[in-house]
């Protein structure tokens, strides 16, 4: 049994392996209805549980469009609908969950939650999200710069923001295909000091520049996120706010990249907040080819946990 839970627990033969898989399933699809069944109907007879504790809009979709176009059935439950961590534990959910489905997904707020409920279920469990990954966001951003640029390998990606759960993905990325990672943002808000000691361990190209022009120059990738959540109180948004304002993502900023440098977003987007709209809209932005290939990503990566 195979989970998906962080992309540092692959092996870049199957990270790989599952981008493959990803980019022949998307090329197969052209000019197909999105109901049509992809061939072989991988999923058949499969049900698949998809457990969202938090709200969502790509990651429910796509994995529910994709669940449907390999054949099977997906079940959608909300942390409102479930007692998850709520009068039941999480390891007797899982056991539960078990005998009903061939597949769970977990978006949820805390790691632990995913860990428990992947310890103790009998099915593969996928990781749609936690406060600290978001490994199926950073897989479908791999796809995208290399269906545009070629292999991200040696290439510098540039994060500016929050050291947030995606950054997070970014950083255990950027170890198993080997491309040179940079932060931005303020010092506030800087990744865990536990990961600066961990590139350092695993010979990571990784450095923190608070600098938006020295950290942007020769970017082949620019990234960034949401600067506020839906969780975070009034007085919380405005402090981060404004510290993470010198940090917003411009023409002017985008002008100190490389001339081919993609501009990437995992949205829900502020518009004009962490990037500009002309950036969002502008030449060099793939944010929508990027929220397409979540769909194609996922469904390689059901089909590994399930090896079919």
């Amino acid at each position: 049994m195979m989970n998906f839970l962080n992309i540092s627990d692959l092996s870049i033969q199957d990270l790989n392996g599952i981008l493959e898989q990803a980019k022949m399933m998307k090329n197969a699809r052209v000019g197909l209805p999105k109901g049509a069944y992809d061939e072989g109907q991988p999923l058949s007879q499969h049900i698949v549980a998809l457990v969202f504790e938090k709200p969502s809009t790509r990651t429910r979709t796509s994995f529910d469009v994709g669940v449907r176009q390999l054949g099977g059935q997906p079940i959608l439950l909300s942390g409102a609908e479930m007692q998850l961590g709520q009068g039941e534990t999480i390891s007797d959910t899982a056991r539960v969950l078990s005998r009903y489905v061939d597949l769970i997904m977990l978006r949820t707020f805390e790691c632990q939650t995913l860990y428990e409920m992947a310890k103790y279920s009998t099915v593969p469990v996928i990781n749609g999200l936690t406060n600290e990954s978001h490994p199926c966001q950073i897989m479908a951003d791999i796809m995208t710069f290399e269906e545009k640029r070629g292999s991200i390998q040696g290439k510098k990606v540039v994060w500016f923001g929050d050291g947030n759960n995606v950054f997070n993905s970014f950083f255990q990325a950027a170890e198993k295909f080997g491309f040179s990672l940079v932060f931005s943002g303020p010092k506030e808000l800087e990744p865990a000091k536990d990961l600066c000691r961990q590139a350092k361990k695993l010979d990571i190209d990784f450095k923190i520049d608070r600098d938006p022009i020295s950290a942007i120059t020769d970017a082949d990738l620019v990234a960034t996120d949401t600067w506020l959540s839906m969780h975070d109180n009034p007085e919380a948004k405005k402090i981060k706010y404004n510290q993470l304002k010198p940090f917003q993502i411009n023409e002017e900023l985008m002008s100190r990249a490389n001339e081919e440098a993609l501009f990437m977003h995992c949205l829900p987007a502020h518009r004009d907040e962490e990037a500009t709209s002309d950036v969002m809209d502008g030449k060099n932005s793939v944010i929508f080819d990027e929220a397409e290939n979540r769909l194609h990503v996922q469904k390689a990566i059901m089909r590994w946990c399930l090896s079919k």
